[in-house]
């Protein structure tokens, strides 16, 4: 190999290299014949050559017999090593498209590095899912995931560029800890040497990164992989990577102000520019404006309040669900036409989110409502145009519960759905917005209990202390999340730093001390040796490079990544263990109980 050890990359060379030698390693990506000439497109990660077996290169204008025959065998994705000397293209046969096409490589000498066998599938195809992840080392090579984990490698370097200049440390925590309640299950690593002892692995580093704050690193940062045991869903991924922050002696003002100036750096890295200050919205006016706490703010769309129609109109069900005071009817206004099909199918999206239905009626010339509803409505028409600045043409499509929070996110999940339909979700245009003032509590009714509406390691904010334990519903955390482009990107909060009132936290949670001791011991023996006040954030990296490289999945930008339902299709995994290996770690296989 040291005799045809490139010196130069498939991507580097230009009209500038003419009359050079070069010598290019890389794969067939694409092989021709053409009245005696061979043309190959060679490529590496850095880009593609043309590369010609031309006889007029030789004496005697022969191609050798060896080289010819080298030539006759190559089939896509062979592995090459190509010596010869760079020439300039014929103006005719330019290739633009090519930031080397200016140029070719007139071989001299090809040696077969390796041999491919018959493709699984092409590498400029793209395949059904399952294919591309059972052979994702071929998908690798393809030109669009090469330019998404280039893109992944050079926003991790932006980031730690950006922490490093801002005094940070990059500090690993450990990836084998206690088992903690989280929001989801851990999954755990049994002890060879400690039988019927556990390690999990972390779901976050929450715990370590505010010890660090205790041990005085007042400024850390990680890009840190976590893990978390959920069923399959969505677009979830067992273990994926955060870029986890911590900060002392700061408030909300200067974590915000931070994650704004990180995300202005990584996106200047790919010359996008960000504004200066990104939006805020109250969790409050998120949910009764967007109909959730994730808004997609690239379009407007917003939901209106439509009760001070529902009270007077004649539709009993509108009535019903403002019978209780605590109710709501609301509407969205939407332009276009829309079939009795789409119309279901925007039902359908409502009911997921426990909807009884989707009302709608369409404002006709001259300001007439038509369908659905209408009638119900006759004579407040124009009231009602004019209250929902509703014009001809428009849809209205509204939805009515007796709980608000049903009303507001069933017709949040209709606006999101619009936004696809019709086309309002640019993937080139990045919209942040900021969520502030959560709930610092959520009730679970199915459990008859409080329940932290991030974690319980966030500080309440303090006009609300008086009330923790009476009022626990009426209790705002310092809680702030980052959503981009209706993806909830960062969440973080300013922590609780004295020990009296996490425990005052843990007992609304219903933790008695013995419990809270065991679980979290280690953290509040921490607290009594003089914390500082401390908060920080933690950034999905993987849907950060999502959403940078336009796509929809995480699975596009991680390496080899799980399939939905958290299996391995390359390598198998998870498998079966032999039984010598159960026996050192002391553990039985219980059969699964039959259906």
């Amino acid at each position: 190999m040291e005799a045809m050890k490139r010196t130069a990359k498939c991507g580097d060379l230009r009209k500038a290299d003419e009359g050079k030698k070069v010598i290019l390693n890389g794969w067939v990506n694409r092989k021709r014949d053409h009245g005696g000439i061979s043309f190959i497109n060679l490529r590496d990660r850095y880009g593609i050559t043309q590369v010609v077996v031309d006889p007029g290169t030789f004496p005697g204008e022969a191609v050798p017999a060896e080289l010819a025959q080298i030539c006759a065998e190559l089939r896509n994705e062979f592995c090459l090593a190509v010596e010869g000397t760079v020439r300039v293209r014929p103006d005719t046969m330019v290739n633009k498209d090519m930031p080397t096409g200016e140029i070719e490589v007139a071989a001299e000498k090809i040696l077969i590095l390796s041999r491919c066998d018959t493709l699984p599938f092409q590498i400029d195809e793209e395949p059904r899912e399952e294919l591309r992840l059972k052979y994702r080392y071929l998908d690798l090579r393809s030109a669009s995931m090469q330019r998404k984990l280039k893109l992944r490698n050079e926003v991790a370097f932006a980031v730690r560029e950006y922490f490093i200049g801002e005094g940070f440390y990059e500090i690993e925590t450990p990836t084998f800890i206690r088992s903690t309640p989280e929001g989801a299950r851990d999954y755990l690593v049994p002890s060879r040497l400690y039988p019927g002892k556990f390690y999990a692995l972390p779901q976050s580093p929450q715990i370590f990164k505010q010890l660090l704050m205790v041990s005085g690193y007042d400024k850390y940062f990680q890009l840190a992989r976590c893990y978390r045991d959920e069923d399959a869903r969505g677009d979830r991924q067992p273990e994926f990577t955060q870029i986890d922050i911590e900060m002392s002696f700061i408030g909300r003002e200067d974590v915000l102000a931070m994650t704004e100036g990180l995300m202005r750096h990584v996106f200047k890295s790919q010359n996008i520019e960000l504004p200066a200050q990104f939006k805020r919205l109250s969790y409050h006016d998120a949910m009764e404006f967007y109909g959730t706490d994730k808004p997609d703010t690239r379009y407007e769309m917003l939901l209106k309040d439509f009760s001070p129609w529902a009270e007077k109109g004649e539709f009993q069900a509108f009535k019903d669900a403002l019978a209780s005071g605590e109710g709501a009817v609301k509407a969205l206004v939407v332009s276009g036409e829309f079939s009795r099909k789409q119309i279901e199918e925007l039902e359908a999206a409502a009911k997921i989110y426990k909807a009884k239905g989707l009302a709608w009626m369409k404002v006709a010339a001259g300001g007439v409502l038509e369908g659905g509803v209408s009638k119900y409505f006759t004579s407040q028409a124009a009231d009602i145009l004019s209250g929902l600045d509703a014009k001809q043409g428009d849809v209205i499509l509204i939805v009515a519960d007796g709980k608000r929070r049903i009303t507001n996110t069933a017709l949040g999940a209709v606006r999101s759905k619009l936004g696809k339909d019709l086309g309002l979700c640019d993937p080139k245009k990045f919209e942040f917005v900021y969520i502030l003032d959560f709930p610092l509590f959520e009730y679970n009714e199915d459990k008859n209990r409080w329940e932290p509406a991030h974690h319980m390691f966030t500080y309440p904010q303090e006009q609300f202390h008086s009330v923790l334990e009476t009022d626990p519903g009426a209790v705002r955390g310092d809680l702030y999340d980052m959503v981009l482009n209706g993806y909830e990107l960062a969440s973080g909060s300013i922590r609780i730093h004295d020990s009296d009132l996490q425990k005052r936290v843990f007992k609304v949670l219903g933790f008695d001390p013995a419990e809270a001791e065991s679980k979290f011991g280690f953290l509040t023996e921490a607290f009594k040796y003089g914390p500082p006040p401390h908060g920080g954030i933690a950034f999905g990296f993987d849907r950060l490079v999502m959403l940078m490289a336009g796509e929809t999945s995480i699975k596009e930008v991680i390496a080899f990544p799980k399939n939905s339902f958290a299996e391995g299709l390359m390598d198998n995994c998870p498998n079966l263990v032999s039984d010598e290996q159960l026996e050192e770690l002391h553990l039985k296989i219980i059969p699964a109980k039959k259906e």
